[in-house]
Parts: C-alpha cells; structure tokens; sequence
C-alpha cells in the first residue's frame, strides 16, 4: 500500500508518498543524476547509458513523468514513463532501484505511482528494455510484461566478409549526402519496415533529426546502388550504412546498416552481406541488430556462429499491452 495524502500527487513539489518499504517519492529534480550515480555505479553498458539518460525532470509537451525514490533524504531509486510521438501506441517505462533496496516491491510501487499519472487520454500500454539475465527482466516478467524483441550489440572483425567484386558486377558503392532527400526517405521507409512490432511513424523530418543530423553524430554514409540499368535509368539504393563514429581508432565504428524494405528476400540479404562486407573491409564496425531485421541477423549469426563477431550486449524489450492488462 501506498501512504499519501488523499489530493497528493507525484508531480508536486514536495514528497508527498510513502513506499511499504518506508522509501519516500518526491519528482526528479536537477542533480539526482549525480546523487544516484553515487549510489549506483557506472553503467555496465551503453544501452545501460542511454536507459539512464532518460531521467530527466517531468514535463507535458512532450509528456513525461519522473520520480525519486529516497532512503532519509538519499535518493536510492528513480523511475520514469514517457511517451514518444515516434512509437504512438506504447508508453515507455525505465526505473532502476539500488544494489540494497532491491527485491522490496520499490520498482512495482513506483510503476504504479507513475501509471495513476498518465491522463485518461494517452495510451496505458507500456515498454520497457532490460539486459538479458537481469534483476530488470525478472521484474518486468513478474509484473506482466511478455518479450516482444530481442536486440543486440554485434562488433564484425574486419575482413571477416569475402569482398563482392565491384568491377565485374553491377553492384557501385558511392558516399552520399546525409541530407540527400533519396537517402532520407530510404532511412525512414526502412525504419518504418522493421519497427512492425512496435509501430513507428517515422517522417522525413524525423529521419533527418533523429538519424542524420550532425548532432546524432552522423559523420558519413555509403550506400550500395543498383546500376545494372546504365544510363537509361536511376540507380536504385540497395542499402546504406551510416556511421557515428567520425574519426577512425581502433575501437569499432558504430553503424546503422540499413536496406530497402521493399527488395526481395534474396536480394535483400545479398545486398546486406555486401554492403557489410566492405564496410569492414579494413576496420571493426558495431551494428545494432534486431531480429526483426532479418537479412542483416542472418548474416551475423554466420558470423557468430564462424567467431568472427562478438556480441557486445544484448538488450530484451518487453510489453505490458492493455490486453494483457486486461486478462490478469
């Protein structure tokens, strides 16, 4: 049960809440980050970074709200649900609980404090992402969450892909403008495709803010075209691959390889094995891989499976959807 005031409410300035753990809720304020990174470490991973990033004061345009769980004045906890304009049909869900107040119900408590904010008009279905194994995945299972995806971190070694022959094939690799109009909407055909289960609304406008700005770290793309038609006609984009990584070191460049959605299956996953072959020709590259995204999960489980790539973390998405709310 929770302790509070009959009109209190999470957003309000004060804590207002009492945890059955005796752990009180007050909004997120500017400096909890620090606070709590005191208290729980570094994060194991960059899916792990990012996850903790999404803590941010509560605000309504966009809509989201953060707590703060304190142990007589330190924070221990926090937790937050938002919503994205570019996957409409979920809300997002994040809380992490210390190393000593964890198996206490502070998570479960915190969830429900933040779902009685959501207003009557958005929507109550939630998502969250937990590593494989971990506490987080236990609580989302435990408080009926089922896996929806799984995604993974995988660094290709380079050389680990026989290279395609250019010069006798009909296949060109060219850089390409981060702004071209062609390659925008590509991004955001192919993004579209394999989010189906997780429905995205992803725009030309989105696809330029949120994958190839300059301030998304975009830093270059290639892209493998079609050119068996000569003059007499456009060279369609096979796939593309843009990098985040602006200046080359020994660590892997960090890569969004993409194809377009609309090829056949075998085009398709030959276009993906080329592309990424010569992408780490010569260096180390990162790619995030969905099983959603097929063509490009094939080729790396033969990696995998060859030892010529290393999973670098592996995230689960999880779904609590009102249909299953509805029949618990």
């Amino acid at each position: 049960m929770l302790n509070s005031h009959p009109e209190a409410s999470a957003s309000s300035e004060s804590p207002c809440l009492t945890l059955d753990s005796g752990l009180t809720v007050r909004p997120w304020q500017d400096g909890d980050d620090l606070k709590l990174l005191e208290v729980w470490g570094d994060p194991e991973n960059p899916m792990h970074h990012q996850d903790r990033a999404l803590l941010r004061p509560s605000s309504n345009d966009p809509w989201a709200r953060c707590i703060v769980a304190e142990d007589h004045g330190l924070p221990v906890a926090a937790a937050t649900i938002f919503r994205s304009s570019l996957h409409p049909d979920r809300l997002s869900f994040y809380a992490e609980v210390s190393q000593e107040h964890r198996r206490r119900g502070v998570a479960a408590q915190l969830l429900q404090i933040l779902e009685a904010e959501v207003p009557n008009c958005e929507v109550q279905a939630l998502k969250a992402r937990c590593a494989k194994g971990s506490a987080a995945q236990c609580f989302l299972k435990d408080n009926g969450f089922t896996k929806i995806q799984s995604s993974r971190q995988i660094i290709i070694q380079p050389g680990a892909l026989p290279l395609p022959d250019l010069e006798n094939s009909d296949l060109d690799l060219q850089d390409i403008a981060t702004g071209s109009v062609e390659l925008t909407q590509l991004v955001a055909d192919f993004y579209n495709a394999v989010h189906s289960w997780d429905r995205a609304e992803m725009t030309l406008g989105r696809a330029q803010q949120m994958l190839l700005a300059p301030e998304t770290g975009a830093s270059g793309v290639v892209v493998l075209r079609d050119v068996s038609a000569g003059e007499s006609g456009p060279s369609p984009i096979l796939a593309f691959a843009i990098s985040y990584t602006s200046e080359r070191t020994d660590a892997p460049a960090d890569v969004l390889l993409g194809w377009d959605p609309q090829l056949p299956e075998e085009r398709a996953n030959a276009a993906v094995h080329d592309l990424l072959a010569l992408v780490a020709a010569r260096y180390p590259v990162s790619v995030e891989v969905d099983d959603a995204m097929v063509p490009l999960k094939r080729v790396t489980d033969q990696l995998l499976g060859r030892d010529e790539a290393e999973i670098d973390f592996e995230a689960l998405i999880y779904a609590r959807d009102t249909e299953t709310t509805a029949n618990q």
